[in-house]
């Protein structure tokens, strides 16, 4: 499931020289970036022209804990043109018609635009840019919600000693789908109502302000020197310097965001956990049949490209491969990439059939790497996505995965997918990277408040907090989560495999994971100031991906192959 990050967000408003062997990479005679332990922690907020850009900073220059993308295309990169590699972005869709999208979306060659046939007789018809495993379907159940439709009439009211041993396994991730439930569906309900209890309060607040100071517009200045002549108008003083210190200097904006917080988790009652929503219906396939595969559409957008169904999607694409050599939007990690459409992530989780699916059709028409962006907690058919990531591996494509957005250990919390077999530890393959986020705030602050983190379950963290990227009709947006994390590294993989194709998929991921940059830092995690650890031991890098050293150690590796 694409997780928007509201829950932090409810918490601040409570509260040497070398030669590439390959012939397009550049000459490397590059120092890596290190000791940043001695950079002075950045004390001044980030300009809007700053945070927009924070991927590409570099932190021993910027100090901005950001890839060092800019520093590695004006020092390394240059003018060395890598080949182009085909990025799978798995997800919600994307706008393929944006703006900054334009000349990065890949185009199946072998295939007629339009004319209804499989001219590749590759199994899809007129996929042209990729495939939408979903067809029409946009809303649908969490996980946990599908197993308890679909267990209940066979579980309910029996009592452990009457479960078979054979259905013992079924019977008890039952029982621990219902537990989620309850607690998942109380939480959205209560969280609802804190942010509606809140926005009135802002509104209100920001009413009384507006009226006081003449403008809908005030800056945090304004208020600061604002003398207030009521206890109502000091109490609206009080709310709106929160929000512009917390959240925003414009209210306007606040309002905005909390509101769609009040929205979204008013669509979860609605849909998440409705348990009369046949979300698959409009899809006409069996979602638990592995072997029903002739469905879906080449309509990569969704249903409807105007409206947000494909948000998160080309979110997620603009990160890799927005496109740098234009005047608008943002600059893409990867000028290299073409983007492959793959849309099987609904608003809901997944099913793991359409996953399976996806990653497949992505490998079969040649991609190099995949952005997995998306995640949960349950699974019924853990084994086809692994056979999946199994078959990427065999064909020599890495995997970039997000870690998903709940602040949790995912050493102690098994998520999906994930490169393991049920009810073990040990990977089954090197072609599976997990990425965690970082802040834009170097020091204590470091790790995103939402990201899970884990030493042995994610590999690697990467910007992804208010990340500004690519959004339908030609917009952009900050959006926020391990989801922007990982196109981050995607970009970097992409890059590394332009350049350098002999690399296999597992030496990129090792490469990606030693290249990076770390700290001593003791670093806050969940968001939580009690929850502490040392930054080098919170991955199995305990690192931060960094595209300049990456660079420079692909070219090492490279030589010596």
């Amino acid at each position: 499931m694409r997780i928007p990050v509201y829950k932090p967000f409810l918490t601040i408003l409570a509260a040497g020289a070398l030669t590439a062997c390959s012939s397009t990479a550049p000459r490397v005679v590059s120092t890596p970036v290190s000791n940043i332990d001695s950079i002075p922690l950045k004390v001044k907020d980030l300009t809007d022209a700053q945070l927009k850009d924070w991927t590409n900073s570099d932190l021993s220059r910027d100090t901005i804990p950001g890839m060092s993308v800019d520093r590695a295309y004006a020092e390394i990169i240059k003018n060395n043109k890598p080949s182009t590699v085909i990025v799978g972005v798995v997800d919600s869709g994307i706008d393929i018609t944006h703006e900054d999208l334009q000349g990065v979306i890949w185009t199946n060659k072998d295939e007629i635009a339009g004319n209804g046939k499989d001219d590749d007789n590759n199994g899809f018809i007129d996929d042209v840019h990729g495939w939408n495993f979903l067809g029409d379907a946009v809303e649908e159940n969490m996980e946990f919600t599908r197993i308890i439709k679909r267990l209940k009439p066979k579980y309910e009211g029996k009592s452990q000693s009457s479960i078979s041993t054979a259905d013992r396994e079924e019977y008890n991730m039952y029982l621990e789908a219902k537990k989620e439930y309850d607690k998942e569906y109380q939480e959205a309900q209560q969280t609802q109502q804190q942010y509606t209890q809140i926005l009135q309060q802002v509104k209100n607040a920001h009413a009384a302000m507006t009226k006081a100071l003449g403008t809908e517009d005030y800056t945090k200045k304004q208020v600061l020197d604002f003398k207030p002549e009521t206890q109502e108008l000091q109490q609206a003083k009080m709310i709106v310097g929160q929000m512009q210190s917390n959240v925003n200097e414009s209210i306007p904006e606040v309002i905005k965001e909390i509101n769609e917080g009040v929205e979204y988790f008013g669509g979860r009652l609605d849909t998440h956990f409705n348990l009369n929503l046949d979300g698959r219906a409009v899809v006409g396939d069996d979602p638990y049949d592995i072997t029903d595969t002739n469905y879906g559409n080449n309509k990569v957008s969704g249903p409807d490209p105007k409206k947000e169904d494909a948000k998160h999607g080309t979110h997620v694409a603009g990160i890799i491969a927005a496109n740098r050599n234009n005047s608008v939007g943002l600059k893409g990690v990867a000028s290299n990439a073409k983007i492959m459409a793959v849309r099987a992530v609904p608003d809901g989780d997944e099913y793991d059939k359409d996953i399976a699916q996806g990653i497949r059709y992505a490998v079969d028409n040649g991609v190099k790497v995949i952005n997995t962006s998306f995640g949960k907690y349950f699974s019924q058919n853990p084994e086809w996505v692994i056979d999946a990531i199994k078959y990427a591996a065999d064909k020599d494509v890495l995997i970039v995965n997000a870690a998903g957005n709940e602040g949790i250990d995912l050493d102690k919390k098994r998520v999906y997918p994930n490169d393991q077999n049920p009810q073990e530890t040990t990977e089954i393959s090197d072609n599976f990277l997990t990425v965690g986020a970082l802040n834009y705030e170097y020091g204590a602050n470091l790790i995103a408040t939402f990201s899970n983190y884990g030493a042995t379950n994610v590999d690697v963290f990467a910007p992804g907090t208010k990340i500004w990227s690519t959004t339908p009709n030609d917009t952009y947006e900050y959006l926020q989560g391990t989801s922007m994390a990982s196109p981050a590294v995607a970009g970097i993989a992409a890059i590394i495999r332009g350049y350098y194709p002999k690399l296999s998929a597992g030496q990129v991921k090792q490469i990606i994971m030693d290249s990076g940059i770390s700290t001593k830092a003791t670093v806050v995690l969940g968001g939580d100031t009690s929850n502490t650890k040392k930054f080098q031991t919170i991955s199995t890098s305990g690192k931060m991906a960094n595209l300049y050293n990456a660079l420079i150690l692909a070219d090492q590796i490279s030589k010596n192959n």
